[in-house]
Protein backbone atom coordinates (compact mmCIF):
# COMPACT_ATOMS: atom_id res chain seq x y z
CA UNK A 1 0.00 0.00 0.00
CA UNK A 2 3.04 2.29 0.05
CA UNK A 3 5.41 4.26 2.49
CA UNK A 4 3.48 4.52 5.73
CA UNK A 5 6.12 6.33 7.84
CA UNK A 6 4.72 8.15 11.04
CA UNK A 7 5.92 12.21 10.59
CA UNK A 8 8.61 12.87 13.08
CA UNK A 9 8.34 14.31 16.27
CA UNK A 10 9.13 18.20 14.90
CA UNK A 11 7.15 17.84 12.15
CA UNK A 12 3.93 16.92 14.83
CA UNK A 13 5.24 20.05 17.36
CA UNK A 14 5.50 22.16 14.63
CA UNK A 15 1.87 21.21 13.25
CA UNK A 16 0.66 21.53 16.62
CA UNK A 17 2.30 25.53 17.05
CA UNK A 18 0.44 26.20 13.58
CA UNK A 19 -3.01 24.68 14.43
CA UNK A 20 -2.78 26.46 17.79
CA UNK A 21 -1.66 29.34 17.23
CA UNK A 22 -3.34 32.83 16.98
CA UNK A 23 -4.60 33.96 13.73
CA UNK A 24 -4.32 37.67 13.48
CA UNK A 25 -7.54 39.70 12.81
CA UNK A 26 -7.04 40.08 8.74
CA UNK A 27 -6.02 36.19 8.63
CA UNK A 28 -9.58 35.55 10.55
CA UNK A 29 -11.23 37.86 8.14
CA UNK A 30 -9.74 36.19 4.72
CA UNK A 31 -10.89 33.14 6.19
CA UNK A 32 -14.42 34.18 6.87
CA UNK A 33 -14.13 35.52 3.21
CA UNK A 34 -13.46 32.83 1.24
CA UNK A 35 -15.61 31.86 -0.65
CA UNK A 36 -16.92 28.12 -0.45
CA UNK A 37 -16.13 26.04 -2.98
CA UNK A 38 -18.46 23.77 -4.97
CA UNK A 39 -16.90 20.56 -3.13
CA UNK A 40 -17.06 21.92 -0.09
CA UNK A 41 -20.52 23.05 -0.41
CA UNK A 42 -21.17 19.19 -1.88
CA UNK A 43 -19.90 18.03 1.21
CA UNK A 44 -21.62 20.04 3.28
CA UNK A 45 -25.17 18.83 1.87
CA UNK A 46 -24.09 15.16 2.20
CA UNK A 47 -23.06 15.23 6.26
CA UNK A 48 -26.91 17.02 6.38
CA UNK A 49 -29.11 14.61 4.70
CA UNK A 50 -26.88 11.81 6.27
CA UNK A 51 -27.63 13.61 9.70
CA UNK A 52 -31.09 14.36 8.63
CA UNK A 53 -31.40 10.53 7.46
CA UNK A 54 -29.89 9.36 10.77
CA UNK A 55 -32.16 11.77 13.09
CA UNK A 56 -35.22 12.28 11.19
CA UNK A 57 -37.47 14.46 13.85
CA UNK A 58 -35.97 17.58 15.50
CA UNK A 59 -36.27 15.71 18.91
CA UNK A 60 -34.03 13.27 17.97
CA UNK A 61 -31.21 15.75 16.62
CA UNK A 62 -31.68 17.53 19.94
CA UNK A 63 -31.30 14.45 22.35
CA UNK A 64 -28.18 13.90 19.61
CA UNK A 65 -27.06 17.30 20.29
CA UNK A 66 -27.21 17.19 24.31
CA UNK A 67 -25.37 13.68 23.95
CA UNK A 68 -22.49 14.95 22.18
CA UNK A 69 -22.33 17.99 24.41
CA UNK A 70 -22.27 16.58 27.49
CA UNK A 71 -19.54 13.89 25.83
CA UNK A 72 -17.26 16.82 24.82
CA UNK A 73 -17.61 18.25 28.09
CA UNK A 74 -16.87 15.51 29.94
CA UNK A 75 -13.49 15.24 28.20
CA UNK A 76 -12.78 19.25 28.95
CA UNK A 77 -12.63 18.13 32.84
Amino acid sequence: MGDQRLPSASAVEAATRFSNRRLTADELQAYVDAPVSEAERQEALRLIRWFKTRYPTPAERLAYAQRAYARWNAQQR
